[in-house]
């Protein structure tokens, strides 16, 4: 009797398996998921790292695909790691992805990607001590401030801004630090400012201002001007009073952060990859607050990379 219950659940187990690999509206993946998956994130202190330890963990665990997670310099190094097949899927800052896809600035000739979704968007932190006589970012030549790893969209942003601000980068005494090395630079007294493109709260920093106090000193001014010479979604954004243990509202700028893949994966890969995305954005958000900014109505904002064929079936499918 064990012997023929046990068949018997074997079957019906069987026959459900074979309806959800072959029933289009069963199967995120239409026939194509993936046996493997590389993931290019950033430094492991960032958000970068933990939202794509997250999303590999509900891969994993939901469809059994096997995810290595790249720990990289970040948004240019990504791109990169997508352009040459290294990575499958890659976080990027949007002016990197434009940087990329225009062929200009770190990249000498035009990347092809596309975009699964928008995902958060990042803002810029120019962190001090608390104690620090810096007010401002024209305080900063002479100092020792980090400007992020190179090939990093930290990089790109700081460059952008101090050029923005009238401050010469041969005024300052430049370290190219990633942002768990910069962090540890500043606590132990060696840096004197760290450049940071990150989403809010970002861990390393939130674990930073546990261990010391710290400031952000505001970057709103050069927004605009930043706005009329690149676009490529720049904003004013607002960290909030209490972030990081700041006493104020501090004004900065904020750009979107893109989730990309290589022109040559499968749209029933991209297609699986969204669905994935917004079915455990619950899941994904308990460890990493940003995710739960995924919102279908603003995901498909991806300028400058277009939505790839998969990804887009899968905003048209929710929204009819």
């Amino acid at each position: 009797m064990r012997r023929a219950v046990a068949t018997a659940l074997s079957l019906l187990a069987s026959a459900a398996l074979l309806v959800a690999c072959t029933a289009g509206d069963s199967d995120p993946w239409e026939g194509q998921r993936p046996q493997s998956l590389t993931i290019a994130t950033g430094g492991t202190s960032g958000i970068y790292h933990g939202y794509g330890q997250a999303l590999a963990a509900q891969l994993s665990d939901q469809y059994g695909i096997e995810v290595e997670v790249l720990s990289t310099g970040g948004s240019v190094d990504n791109l990169q790691l997508v352009a040459d097949g290294t990575a499958d899927v890659a976080f990027s800052a949007a002016d990197a992805v434009a940087d990329a896809v225009d062929g200009e600035g770190a990249f000498s000739d035009p990347v092809e990607v596309k975009a699964l979704a928008r995902v958060y968007d990042d803002f810029a932190h120019l962190v001090v001590p608390a104690d620090s006589p810096v007010e401002e970012i024209t305080d900063l030549r002479g100092l020792r401030v980090s400007v992020g790893a190179p090939r990093s969209g930290t990089s790109l942003i700081a460059g952008r801004v101090l050029e923005a601000a009238g401050v010469p980068i041969d005024d300052l005494r430049v370290t190219e630090l990633g942002i768990t090395e910069s962090i540890d630079a500043l606590e132990h007294g060696s840096l004197d400012a760290v450049f940071w493109s990150g989403g809010l709260r970002t861990p390393g920093i939130v674990g930073l201002s546990q261990d010391m106090p710290v400031r952000l000193i505001p970057l709103g001014d050069v927004v605009d001007g930043l706005r009329t010479q690149y676009g490529h979604g720049y904003r004013h954004g607002v960290v909030p009073e209490g972030v990081y243990g700041v006493a104020d509202d501090v004004e900065t700028l904020a750009v979107p952060n893109v989730l990309v893949v290589g022109p040559g994966i499968p749209d029933g890969v991209a297609h699986g990859l969204v669905q994935t995305l917004f079915e455990t954005r619950s899941e994904i958000s308990v460890l990493v607050p940003s995710a739960a900014l995924l919102d279908r109505s603003r995901a498909i904002y991806t300028e400058p990379a277009e939505l790839q064929a998969g990804a887009l079936r899968y905003y048209q499918e929710v929204k009819s």
